[in-house]
């Protein structure tokens, strides 16, 4: 049942939505739909054929290859940043700034403007190709925990030269150890530049020390606010990590012999000895000796294995995937799974998807913009290849989720008084009205956008949820675009 007050906020707004019969039992309908961003035709099939623990199963072993449709791995495969290196197209853009001082000041104006044309390219190519996995991959939980996982270690696209190191950072630091060890995913985050820059450690050396990232990696990305840390730990913290930064040209610092067997370098990730703090530190409890990157080593074993960690990230999990305020009993058992796994985050996942607590949110969950407008395009479009992906984007950023567009390092939120007033919704209904009356796709016509929803084979799926308020408000649409309007701004498509 759907909270009172957004029904009456919609009320408000729209007359609401109704509908029809399924072969999916109700609880298994809003099971696939939280499951993924939202459902198809192609995920209930899976689901009538494989039932709910083999699903289950395959999702949280789904395979590095995101088994994209043909048509749309072509889309993907014809991206820039799928034909050139993604690390060689960062270099590229930092040696065509470093170039533009040498310029004339008319020619460097031109510069400057080409090559900001050319990184926001890059940058919707990057949104362009995350969208298109989000919508068409049959690996639905995995690409959920992709966005999951770049929000919490979330960086900003506008600062810097962020904007042309986030392909290489969702695709080298994220994506791989979604479903991985929590200290893998811990650690390639914190070796990528995207990070590095964002968080001002590539700055943090022993002569001048920058605790950002240091505050950051503990109160965001690990123990949490109230994990048990002091200030002299940040700053001790913050000591450990200096040295940890980048290099943008191929030749190493010049140093001293005895510092030589300290140097790490990994593409433009760098771990100079010059600029590290030698000296022994306390951390948390422990003396930290000053042995280089292995004292980074060091910590973020400390950190990944810690029981506030292990709080701290199941009580995350819990609210992304089950209830804004998740009982202390369920985020008590994901985090004894995190601990007995060493951070196994599939296995913290089964233990949350798999609880009575997951069963009895469904359908409850507010829906992020994300999850709205993925889930509503996928079930208008139904597997038909979406080319205009920009108006996605732009659909993204009118309900103020704009991917890799949050500013601040604590990401974007995922309970109900983040996204439900009165203006959101205003502006969902708008966003629905252009859903439902869009061409994204060359082979969808006039006379397809014209026609309601309702002949679609995947409403007769989603038919059982609709509420009999929702179904008299579509009765009293008076054409097609209305009554698709209604449908797709309907309690139903806002909360998963």
């Amino acid at each position: 049942m759907q909270p009172i007050h957004i029904t009456s906020l919609f009320l408000l707004l729209i007359y609401w939505t109704g509908a029809v019969s399924d072969p999916l039992a109700v609880q298994d309908i809003k099971w696939l739909n939280r499951m993924g961003y939202g459902i198809t035709s192609q995920a209930v099939a899976e689901f009538q054929s494989q039932g709910k623990k083999k699903y289950l199963e395959g999702q949280l072993a789904a395979s590095a290859d995101d088994n994209l449709p043909p048509s749309i791995q072509s889309l993907v495969a014809q991206l820039s940043i799928e034909q050139k290196d993604e690390e060689w197209v960062a270099k590229e853009f930092h040696n065509r700034h470093k170039g533009l001082k040498n310029l004339p000041t008319e020619q460097r104006q031109i510069a400057r403007k080409a090559r900001n044309q050319a990184a926001e390219q890059v940058l919707n190519e990057t949104r362009q190709r995350h969208l298109l996995r989000a919508l068409y991959s049959p690996w639905q939980l995995k690409q959920q925990m992709t966005w999951f996982w770049l929000n919490h270690f979330s960086v900003f696209s506008r600062k810097g030269n962020i904007s042309v190191l986030l392909a290489d950072y969702e695709d080298t630091a994220i994506r791989p150890h979604v479903l991985g060890k929590f200290r893998d995913l811990l650690m390639a985050s914190l070796r990528h530049p995207a990070m590095l820059v964002y968080l001002d450690n590539s700055h943090n050396a022993v002569a001048k020390i920058n605790e950002n990232y240091a505050r950051e990696l503990m109160e965001l990305h690990t123990l949490g606010v109230d994990g048990g840390y002091t200030q002299q730990d940040v700053q001790n913290l913050a000591k450990i990590l200096t040295g940890v930064g980048i290099n943008w040209e191929e030749k190493k610092p010049k140093m001293k012999p005895e510092l030589r067997r300290y140097y790490v370098r990994d593409g433009i990730f760098e771990f100079n000895p010059k600029r590290h703090d030698f000296s022994e530190k306390h951390f948390l409890g422990k003396t930290i000796k000053g042995e280089g990157f292995a004292e980074v080593e060091q910590v973020v074993d400390l950190l990944a294995k810690h029981p506030s960690t292990a709080k701290f990230i199941s009580r995350k999990l819990a609210v992304y995937l089950v209830s804004d305020h998740p009982t202390p009993a369920l985020v008590e058992k994901v985090a004894k799974t995190f601990t007995a796994t060493d951070g196994d985050i599939a296995a913290c996942l089964r233990t949350l998807l798999e609880s009575q607590e997951f069963a009895d949110s469904l359908g409850k969950k507010v829906s992020d913009p994300m999850h709205y407008i993925l889930a509503t395009v996928r079930f208008v479009y139904d597997g038909d290849t979406i080319t205009d992906i920009g108006r996605i984007n732009q659909w993204l950023n009118k309900l103020d989720e704009p991917l890799y567009g949050h500013s601040t390092p604590d990401g974007y939120g995922m309970t109900e008084k983040d996204w439900i007033s009165p203006a959101q919704l205003t502006e969902r209904f708008e966003v629905a009205k252009q859903i439902a009356n869009s061409k994204l796709s060359a082979s969808r016509n006039a006379a397809l956008v014209r026609q309601k929803l309702a002949d679609k084979p995947l409403f007769k799926t989603l038919e059982p949820l609709l509420s009999a308020q929702t179904k008299a408000a579509l009765e009293k649409a008076k054409s097609a675009q209305e009554w698709n309007t209604f449908l797709l701004s309907a309690p139903e498509f806002m909360y998963r």
